[in-house]
């Protein structure tokens, strides 16, 4: 037996009867061979990891725009933390760890500059409507290599989409995501709301402190462990509903407290403009856009490719384009 066909032999050895085995994935929109050493899962994380779009999740906003500190959260770290949560509840229920791998590594391929901010611009202003899970899934669908795409198999491009939402993932693994990824956020946004003395632990509801824990790691290891509670006792992705309560109560007050405080989050509004403004701009000349967007929008439409343009761009390469298309230049005298 190849490599490959070993490990999916040991899927099925080990797995739970919920997991999904790779040897039985739906596959690819384009079939492939596949490959000796790994299996499709595993294929699927790689091709994640070396694309361009996640490298450029390391100069996205998380939560704080462009802050001045290396130890704040950016686009690509939230990633990183959603993936180790996500393996961690996998791997406790027996399911497929490198399905849920591939699909927290590529939940927030399609995040626009700016955060949820640039999400929002983006929305309001592009008549189709925008939300960057449905981005991430176009992105390894129709962006990625010069708009050949990932061709990622269709149980991870289902996570991807379904991480956030009122749609539900498919599998399990997709399910384990959508948690890991509101565990991972209002927890490391805390942390970072501390660090930049927007909050402090003092702030955070006593009730909450007691049940949840006084520290980062002490609450996500009790969500997590919540998450895991329930799995093994019910068969289902979910928390019982105390948990499920305490955690939207502190997602509650992280909203009121950060997420829509004007100290941390002054700057967005400058962000949003910024966002409206280029994709205007790029929709009254699209001749200044790249020529694969050029291309996009001969196929996929004139919106459409201006939307992909203006949310694959890191912060800085906004402000960047911003700066060159709307702000004057000094005369240069010789």
């Amino acid at each position: 037996m190849t490599v490959r066909e070993q490990l999916e032999e040991r899927e099925r050895l080990i797995l739970g009867p919920d997991a999904v085995k790779a040897a039985d994935s739906l596959g690819r929109k384009l079939p492939e061979e596949p490959c000796a050493m790994r299996t499709c899962f595993m294929r699927d994380r790689d091709r994640i990891i070396h694309c361009k779009s996640f490298r450029r999740l390391k100069h996205k906003t998380q939560v704080f725009l462009s802050p001045e500190g290396d130890h704040y959260r950016t686009r690509l770290t939230h990633t990183l933390e959603v993936s180790q949560i996500s393996r961690t509840i996998a791997r406790g229920l027996r399911l497929n760890e490198d399905l849920t791998e591939a699909i927290a590594l590529g939940h927030d391929l399609g995040h626009t500059p700016f955060g949820h901010a640039g999400e929002k611009a983006l929305n309001a202003v592009c008549s189709r409507g925008f939300t960057h899970n449905s981005q991430s899934r176009r992105v390894a669908e129709r962006i990625e290599k010069d708009g050949r795409g990932l061709n990622l198999t269709m149980e991870v491009l289902d996570g991807m989409e379904c991480h956030t939402g009122e749609k539900k993932a498919r599998t399990k693994e997709g399910q384990v995501v959508h948690y890991a990824d509101r565990i991972a956020y209002i927890n490391h946004d805390i942390d970072d709301a501390i660090r930049a003395r927007v909050l402090h632990e003092s702030d955070i509801p006593a009730q909450l402190s007691r049940e949840l824990g006084t520290r980062n790691s002490a609450r996500i290891n009790t969500l997590v462990g919540a998450v895991l509670d329930f799995g093994l006792s019910t068969g289902e992705i979910g928390m019982a509903p105390k948990w499920e309560l305490r955690m939207e109560e502190l997602r509650s007050f992280m909203f009121s407290a950060v997420y829509q405080n004007p100290i941390a989050k002054g700057e967005e509004g400058k962000g949003m403009e910024i966002i409206k403004a280029l994709y205007l701009h790029y929709r009254e000349h699209p001749d200044k856009l790249p020529e694969e967007y050029r291309l996009l929008s001969e196929e996929d439409g004139l919106e459409t490719a201006v939307c992909d343009y203006v949310s694959g761009m890191t912060d800085r390469f906004a402000v960047r384009c911003f700066s060159e298309r709307f702000i004057p230049k000094g005369w240069a005298l010789v």
